[in-house]
């Protein structure tokens, strides 16, 4: 079924062995600094790595983590899915440093890594730019360095991080990705600068996970109400990993709203609604409804297309090669898979077979 859709996996999370991987990619100094400092890992993950949700079991290596190879990702995904293109999201702790200038070291080293390791070794492979967003004039440093190679088609923050998204002191990030027809992606995750939720810290794995949607829902408002979307009136956002549910009723509470205190925010000069189904997509995994109400929560988007399709791989968000979650319509299938991508990622198109060149 996959393969005559020629899919487009929008979120694939290639998983960093260790720090020792990215020393090739520093200068001597930070090369140093790792050796010194001990510095062995930088991983993120606050989920139990050996959980089954983490990493499916037919997907963890001999170390139980999940694939630290293009082969293992050519075997386990890309070559039983007929994937044509898959977009690379490495998650790992560089957005938890709180040395600014150690954080950009890392980030570009992490980006040299993704573009030398992956990209240079499999044509269908895309990546995100991930972003140090410690600084912001860092951060457009690193779109502006990396944006020469058009394999990376978005840029790439955590839902919970230093501030809300829509502040003036993120513009120009959004401006760079506007500039080089990038996408800016939200991805599930904390840089622990703040509590997961409204209330306080959590205590356990589940409290955070649940956390998450309120956290895009936080970020939404955000980049809607301070009037970033509508100044950027051509950045896509991706929110990844967000869940898809929470939006309708989100979007139905925050429109109401607007509509009695819409004077405090005259910038906002239509809908929320409608600028939302215009500029933000979100991906299908993991699609939180059971399978009998899918079909009206999608209905309740009024858009089909916002969803772009995703494996999540290596995490275990389905069995076997049950990878469109169950309930969603056949004939929404074409645009899922492809079509809603392409019209995201305009780096995707034309083809790339032009734009494959290095940059310094």
């Amino acid at each position: 079924m996959f393969r005559e859709y020629r899919p487009i996996d929008c979120d694939v999370h290639p998983m960093v062995p260790n720090m020792r991987a990215l020393t090739p990619y520093m200068d001597a100094f930070w090369r140093d600094q790792v050796v010194e400092r001990n510095i062995t890992n930088l991983d993120s993950q606050s989920w139990p790595i050996r959980s089954p949700k983490t990493i499916r079991a037919d997907w963890r290596g001999p170390n139980g983590r999940g694939a630290e190879t293009v082969e293992q990702l050519q075997t386990q995904l890309l070559d039983r899915l007929g994937t044509e293109i898959a977009i690379l999201n490495p998650l790992y702790g560089i957005q938890l440093v709180l040395n600014q200038d150690m954080a950009v070291a890392f980030a570009r080293a992490l980006n040299d890594w993704t573009r030398a390791e992956w990209l240079d070794r499999d044509q269908r492979l895309r990546a995100s730019i991930v972003l140090p967003l410690q600084s912001i004039e860092a951060s457009v440093a690193e779109i502006e360095r990396l944006a020469p190679d058009r394999r990376f088609v978005q840029v790439l923050a955590l839902v919970m991080g230093e501030d809300p998204l829509g502040k003036r002191q993120y513009w120009p990030v959004y401006e760079a990705c506007v500039r080089h027809g990038l996408a800016f992606g939200i991805h599930a995750g904390s840089a622990y600068r703040h509590p997961q939720t409204s209330v306080g810290w959590t205590s356990w794995y589940l409290e955070e996970y649940a956390a998450n949607q309120q956290g895009f829902q936080s970020q939404l408002a955000s980049l809607m109400t301070e009037g970033a979307l509508v100044k950027h009136s051509d950045l896509k956002v991706v929110l990844l990993e967000s869940g898809v549910t929470w939006l309708p009723g989100f979007l139905w509470r925050l429109q109401k709203t607007w509509k009695g205190v819409r004077f405090e925010i005259p910038w906002v000069d239509r809908p929320p609604a409608e600028i939302i189904r215009d500029q933000v997509r979100l991906t299908v995994q993991p699609l939180d409804a059971p399978e009998e109400a899918v079909p009206r929560a999608l209905g309740h988007l009024r858009s089909e297309e916002m969803l772009l399709w995703a494996s999540d791989w290596p995490h275990w968000q389905y069995d076997g090669d049950a990878a469109v979650p169950p309930g969603i319509p056949d004939g929404l299938l074409p645009k899922l898979m492809r079509a809603n991508a392409l019209a995201t990622y305009s780096r995707l198109s034309p083809p790339m077979a032009e734009s494959q060149g290095r940059v310094a």
